[in-house]
C-alpha cells in the first residue's frame, strides 16, 4: 500500500503537518507538474522533492553547486533509511563508475551531483539508462545573470530535459525578485510552471541598522543582553579570529570560521556550535548554507552585504523556532561610501581583466594554446605577493572569467591521487619478485585500474588500503617506493586552491568577453547595491515590508517590531517643529531642479537633526502627502 503523503512525512521526518506551500507543492509534483518554489531560508525546501521521490517510482535527480550540502543532504537521507548518493570531485572516475552502474541498478532514491558533472561523457553514457522520476535544481536563482550568484554551468541544466521529456521539474531558491524568477523559468526551458512563492515575513525576527562608532563594542552589548546562540558576520577572515578573540575575552564564548580553514576543522567547529558548546561563532559568509539550528537568537552583520538577497538568508538563520529573535547590522558611515564605490572593483575594465589573465599565465607557467582540462595549484598569496596585484581586482577578473567559460576557480577543491605506470609492463613481473613487498601493491593497481598504464588515473587511496589491509601511510610509503625505483609517476591527493582551464589558455588581448552582457550585470550589481543602501539608511518604512517589495511581495504588513516601527511609535517631535519642518521639506521638493532624494534632502537641511527629519518624514508618508520609492526618491503627493 503506497503511502500519502502526509504518512510518508511522519514516517521519515516524524512531523504531522507539512509547512506553508509544502503540501501544495507536492501535490502539484505528483500531478507531474513543473514548478518554481521560492521558499525563505529555513522553509523547507528539501522536503519539496524529497517526499514525493519516496512515493514515486524511480530516482530523483538533484543539481546542487555546493559540495557540503550534497554531503549533508546525502547523510541526513542515509541516516533515515533512504539510499542517496552523491557524485563530486573528491571521487575517482572509477568510484564515479560504481555510483552510476547502481544507479541505473536502482539502488539509489536520490542522486545529487553539480552542474558541471551534467555534460562530462561518462556521466552522459549512463544518462539513458536512468530511471527518473523528478528533476530538482537547488539553488535556482544561480542559473539567473540577473541573480546575484550567477553560475554559468547552470545554464547546462535545461539539457536534461531532452532525457527526460515528460518527468516533472522542481527549481527551488531561497531569494529571487520577479525578474530572476522569469529568468530562471527561461534558462531551465520550463514553459507552463505553478509558482510559490511563500511570504516572506519573519514575524518573530526583529530586524535594525544601527549607525554606531564602534561595532565590536555595540556588538558584545548586544550579545550580552540578548543570551543564546548567535552568528556574527565578517567581510574579512581575518577579523574573523580577531573578533572571536576579542569575545572572548569579554565573556563570550566564541570561535572563529570562514573558507580558509582545513575541512575538517570547519566540520569541528560547525559542530561545536550546533551543539551549543560554542555559544557564538565569527564567520565569513562561508558559514550557515544547509545548517537547520533553530534556536538562533541573533544575528549581528559587522559589515554590509552586498545584497538583500545576501542579507535576508544570513539574517534568516535566527529563530526559526519562532521564538524571538535579532538581526542586527552594524555600520559606519564610511561603509555606505565603500559599497557606492564597489562597481568598479567588482566589474574592472577589460585591459584590467586581460592583464591579470596574462599574470595569472605567467605565474602558472602556461603556454598560450595549452591548458585545457587541467587544475594548476593557485597560491593566490604568493600570485598576489609577486605580481603586486590589489585582492578584490583579482578576485573580481576570476569570477568575470568564471562567466564567460574561460576558467574555474576553487578556494578548497579535492583531488584524488593519479598514478601513472612508468616502466615497461614486461619488467614488472620480474620486479615483483625481487620485491614481494610492493608485489601486492602493483597487482592491485593494474587489477583495479585498467588505464593505469596509459595515462594519469585517479586512485582511492582509502579504498586501496582497505583492501590490501594497510594504513593510508603505509599505502603511501609503499608508493613512494615505487616512484624512487622508476615504476611508477604517483601524483599525490591535493586540498588546496585550484585554477582549472576550461579552454586552452589564449592570448591575453584575444581573451573573449561580451562586453554587452557584461555591462547589463554590471548594471544589475549597482542596482541591488543601491538597494541595500537603502535598506540600511532608510529609518521610514519597516524593514521586512521593504524585503518583501523587493522580492515582490506587494501587500506585506509593517511589522511592529523592527527599529523603524519602533521608532514610530516613539515620535517625539511637537507640533510646531512638525509644521516648520513640514514647510522646509515641501519648498524643497517643490524647487529642486532634479529629483530629489533623502539624501539630497539631508544635505540641504542638515540644519535639522537627522531623526527629527526622518520622523517628520515618515509623517507625511503615513499621511500620503509624499512617496518614497525604494531607492529613495521623494514625490510630493498634495
Amino acid at each position: 500500500m503506497t503511502l500519502s503523503a502526509q504518512e510518508t512525512l511522519f514516517k521519515y521526518w516524524q512531523h504531522d503537518q507539512f509547512r506553508g506551500n509544502q503540501a501544495a507543492i507536492i501535490e502539484a509534483i505528483l500531478a507531474g507538474q513543473d514548478c518554481l518554489a521560492i521558499l525563505p531560508t529555513g522553509g523547507g525546501k528539501s522536503i519539496c522533492f524529497q517526499v514525493p521521490t519516496l512515493m514515486m517510482t524511480g530516482l530523483c535527480l538533484v543539481i546542487s553547486p555546493l559540495v557540503a550540502l550534497m554531503k549533508d543532504q546525502v547523510h541526513h537521507l542515509t541516516t533515515k533509511g533512504i539510499s542517496a548518493a552523491s557524485i563530486d570531485g573528491s571521487l575517482s572516475k572509477e568510484e564515479v563508475e560504481t555510483i552510476l552502474q547502481n544507479t541505473v541498478d536502482g539502488d539509489y532514491k536520490f542522486l545529487y551531483l553539480s552542474p558541471e558533472r551534467l555534460e562530462s561523457k561518462q556521466f552522459i553514457s549512463f544518462l539513458p539508462s536512468l530511471e527518473c522520476c523528478l528533476i530538482a535544481v537547488d539553488e535556482a536563482h544561480c542559473v539567473s545573470q540577473w541573480g546575484y550568484d550567477f553560475r554559468p554551468p547552470y545554464l547546462r541544466i535545461a539539457k536534461l530535459r531532452k532525457y527526460f521529456p515528460n518527468i516533472p521539474l522542481i527549481a527551488l531558491t531561497a531569494s529571487a525578485t520577479p525578474t530572476v524568477q522569469a529568468d530562471i523559468l527561461e534558462k531551465l526551458s520550463i514553459k507552463n510552471a505553478v509558482t510559490f512563492q511563500q511570504s516572506f515575513a519573519r514575524p518573530n525576527l526583529s530586524y535594525a541598522a544601527v549607525d554606531c562608532e564602534d561595532k565590536l563594542t555595540k556588538a558584545a552589548d548586544i550579545l550580552q543582553k540578548v543570551p543564546g546562540s548567535s552568528i556574527v558576520y565578517c567581510k574579512m577572515r581575518s577579523q574573523t579570529e580577531i573578533i572571536a578573540r576579542e569575545l572572548n575575552q569579554l565573556g563570550i564564548h566564541s570561535d572563529f570560521y570562514h573558507a580558509g580553514l582545513q575541512q575538517e576543522e570547519r566540520n569541528k567547529k560547525q559542530q561545536a556550535w550546533v551543539n551549543d558548546e560554542i555559544r557564538t561563532i565569527v564567520c565569513t559568509n562561508a558559514f550557515g548554507m544547509g545548517i537547520d539550528k533553530p534556536n538562533v537568537r541573533t544575528v549581528i552583520h559587522l559589515d554590509i552585504p552586498e545584497n538583500l538577497e545576501s542579507y535576508y538568508q544570513e539574517a534568516g538563520r535566527a529563530g526559526r523556532d519562532g521564538n524571538k529573535s535579532y538581526a542586527v547590522l552594524l555600520y559606519f558611515s564610511t561603509d555606505i561610501d565603500y559599497l557606492k564605490n564597489l562597481p568598479w572593483i567588482r566589474f574592472p575594465d577589460v585591459p584590467t581583466i586581460q592583464h591579470i589573465y596574462q599574470c595569472m599565465a605567467d605565474y602558472l607557467q602556461v603556454p598560450v594554446g595549452v591548458g585545457e582540462g587541467i587544475y594548476y595549484d593557485f597560491d593566490l598569496p604568493t600570485f598576489l605577493h609577486n605580481f603586486r596585484l590589489n585582492g578584490q581586482l583579482v578576485m573580481a577578473t576570476l569570477k568575470v572569467l568564471e562567466q564567460e567559460g574561460h576558467l574555474a576557480f576553487n578556494e578548497s577543491i579535492f583531488l584524488p591521487s593519479r598514478i601513472l605506470f612508468t616502466a615497461p609492463p614486461d619488467s614488472l613481473e620480474s620486479f615483483g619478485q625481487a620485491h614481494p613487498a610492493l608485489d601486492n601493491l602493483i597487482k592491485f593497481l593494474l587489477r583495479n585500474y585498467p588505464n593505469i598504464t596509459f595515462s594519469p588515473t585517479p586512485i582511492s587511496e582509502k579504498r586501496a588500503a582497505y583492501y590490501l589491509r594497510l594504513t593510508e601511510e603505509q599505502l603511501q610509503e609503499g608508493l613512494k617506493k615505487l616512484v624512487a625505483f622508476g615504476i611508477i609517476a604517483y601524483y599525490p591527493r591535493k586540498n588546496t586552491p585550484q585554477l582549472h582551464f576550461i579552454y586552452n589558455r589564449a592570448p591575453a588581448k584575444y581573451i573573449h568577453i561580451n562586453h554587452q552582457a557584461y555591462s547589463e550585470r554590471r548594471k544589475a550589481f549597482e542596482d541591488r547595491l543601491q538597494r541595500m543602501i537603502w535598506f540600511v539608511q532608510n529609518e521610514i518604512q519597516c524593514k521586512p515590508v521593504q524585503i518583501a517589495q523587493y522580492f515582490g511581495e506587494a501587500d506585506a504588513q509593517p511589522c511592529g517590531i523592527c527599529d523603524n516601527c519602533l521608532r514610530k511609535k516613539k515620535r517625539n517631535l511637537t507640533p510646531a517643529e512638525f509644521e516648520a519642518i513640514s514647510l522646509e521639506i515641501k519648498e524643497q521638493l517643490l524647487t529642486a531642479t532634479i529629483p530629489p532624494t533623502t539624501e539630497y534632502l539631508q544635505t540641504k537641511l542638515h540644519s535639522i537633526p537627522k531623526k527629527k527629519l526622518w520622523e517628520t518624514l515618515a509623517w507625511l508618508q503615513d499621511a500620503h502627502h509624499i512617496q518614497i520609492s525604494n531607492e529613495g526618491i521623494i514625490n510630493y503627493c498634495d
